[in-house]
């Protein structure tokens, strides 16, 4: 969540027809630009067109201008656009393989997936294997002469580093937008209740169609996978400017390689407490199952009861519970309030598991 004002968008293109329709009144808004700039000359006297000079480039701007180019050359073949029946969205070459890793939201609810690479061939895909707890999954398509991507180590990212965003946005192949690295160590919930701990904050704008696609440095190499933008209430749940969010490159290296070799993630990283839980009006996250042989199940944590504070923080619904977890490690130890029907209040202590694959 951010900061309880607005909620999170995950930005994925949905459908042709809302592509069609937004580039079609671009293009309308282009032919309406050019009559009003037509129409400023006057008839009666033709007027002499004019160059205004060109202005001097300092030396450190046009080196940084440079590196812009250069990264995106670099990058760019390694960016692909995917499309399903459920919309489009990007991809990065994750080995020459054919391994391709995007968001598991832009092929989990769509069919028959095609990748076209930055060439603009296309190429049918398979799925390998999805981990919607970090919404990760890896594509495999049958190609050579691929360029995979070059992974950062994003425990070394600063604040204030500069950032790339390319994707695929409204279907725009190959678009490119800057910004900078806005925060790190980010917890946001996705629009169906995942949190996605650790995230990047970026003002680079992303845009629907940008899922799955490559944040980069100024060296070219990736540092995150553009997944979420932030939306504002008071405009309308539209796109707050200049904040989205990026999965980092380590968490993306990591699940990607275990569902590319192995079609499941073994070492999720992720805290878990063995129950299902369903939402209710009580103020809490209603226990609804409780895993045998799972850690709530050893603590004594039962059915039916509400699970109201973890580690010291209050759970009042299912997606701040979520967004807890999320902060907490496999093994650790924490205290759990729970409530019974009856509006009785304990403590346990949990050791939590290990969220599965």
């Amino acid at each position: 969540m951010i900061g309880r004002t607005g909620v999170v968008r995950r930005w994925r293109e949905e459908g042709a027809s809302r592509r069609r329709g937004t580039l079609a009144a671009a293009a309308a808004a282009a032919a309406v630009a050019a009559v009003v700039l037509t129409g400023c000359t006057s008839d009666s006297q033709a007027q002499t067109p004019t160059t205004t000079p060109t202005v001097a480039v300092a030396g450190g701007a046009q080196g940084l201008e440079q590196q812009f180019v250069q990264v995106v050359r670099q990058v760019g073949p390694s960016v692909v656009l995917i499309q399903t029946t459920a919309g489009l969205g990007s991809g990065i070459i994750f080995d020459s393989r054919g391994d391709i890793v995007t968001n598991n939201h832009v092929v989990a609810s769509g069919n028959n997936p095609r990748v076209t690479l930055a060439d603009g061939k296309q190429h049918a895909a398979k799925l390998v294997g999805s981990f919607p707890p970090n919404d990760l999954a890896v594509l495999h398509i049958d190609a050579s002469g691929l360029r995979a991507a070059s992974f950062a180590d994003s425990s070394k990212l600063q604040v204030g580093d500069i950032a790339l965003a390319i994707g695929n946005p409204l279907g725009l192949q190959s678009s490119v937008t800057q910004g900078i690295v806005s925060a790190l160590g980010r917890t946001v919930n996705e629009d169906n209740g995942v949190a996605l701990p650790g995230v990047i904050q970026t003002s680079a704008a992303i845009n629907p169609g940008n899922s799955g696609g490559a944040l980069v440095n100024l060296q070219g190499q990736v540092i995150g996978i553009p997944t979420l933008a932030a939306t504002d209430p008071e405009l309308g749940g539209s796109a707050a400017p200049g904040i989205g969010f990026a999965i980092p490159s380590n968490t993306v290296r990591n699940i990607a390689s275990q569902l590319a070799s192995q079609g499941k993630v073994t070492n999720s990283h992720r805290a878990f407490l063995g129950i299902q839980v369903a939402a209710t009006t009580s103020g809490g996250a209603l226990v609804a199952q409780v895993q045998s042989g799972g850690p709530a199940a050893k603590a004594g944590i039962r059915t039916g009861e509400l699970i109201v504070e973890v580690n010291g923080t209050a759970t009042p619904d299912l997606g701040t519970l979520a967004e807890v977890l999320a902060g907490l490690n496999p093994g650790q130890t924490v205290n759990v309030v729970v409530e019974s029907p009856d509006g009785t209040r304990r403590t346990v202590k949990v050791t939590l598991g290990q969220l599965p694959g």
